[in-house]
């Protein structure tokens, strides 16, 4: 049998072998476990289309109240971070104009990403960390409700950098690697 080595086949695997079984995120193995994340591959490689395939799916996530969660995922553009973060800004005021401010919410990965006040050899770089330059489409609604009962839900991030810093780049590059093989 062959692998599949699509862009979603391998946001998966990065889902499963990062996000979930390092618990990057608490809330997300019910979600992938009950199959109600919604993979989106998109092509697009300039803002207009980018942003009109976000727009795209916030509608069809409003209109699919069983679709928990989208992950849009950018096959081809995006590849260089700064002009991901481009996007991401671009992204977010879209979500306030077209009205879905206090509605959904954006996170976003890339294969490159670091965060500004960290050293560039950060382990703590690989929480944020993907196959692919992708936007995740949240639920304010079932953030809300899921940090009501997680407890201690602000020391998330810091658990998670504990967890880049005892595993090491090494390990992290290494998984991301032979997913993208």
């Amino acid at each position: 049998m062959s692998r599949d080595y699509s862009p979603t086949a391998q946001t998966k695997q990065w889902l499963d072998e990062i996000v979930i079984q390092l618990n990057f995120c608490p809330f997300a193995k019910k979600e992938f476990v009950n199959n109600t994340i919604a993979y989106v591959e998109c092509d697009a490689s300039k803002l207009e289309p980018a942003l009109a395939a976000l727009a795209h799916e916030l509608q069809q996530l409003e209109q699919q109240p069983q679709t928990e969660t989208t992950l849009l995922i950018f096959t081809h553009g995006f590849a260089q971070f700064e002009r991901f973060l481009e996007l991401v800004d671009y992204a977010n005021e879209l979500l306030l104009d077209i009205g879905y401010d206090g509605t959904f919410q954006l996170a976003n990965f890339h294969p490159d990403y670091f965060f500004e006040d960290e050293p560039m050899d950060s382990p703590g770089h690989y929480t944020n960390r993907s196959p692919y330059p992708t936007l995740h489409l949240i639920r304010e609604q079932s953030m809300e409700k899921v940090l009501r009962v997680y407890p201690n839900p602000e020391q998330i991030p810091e658990n998670n950098i504990r967890v880049t810093e005892q595993k090491g780049v090494d390990y992290f590059e290494q998984v991301l690697r032979r997913i993208r093989q």
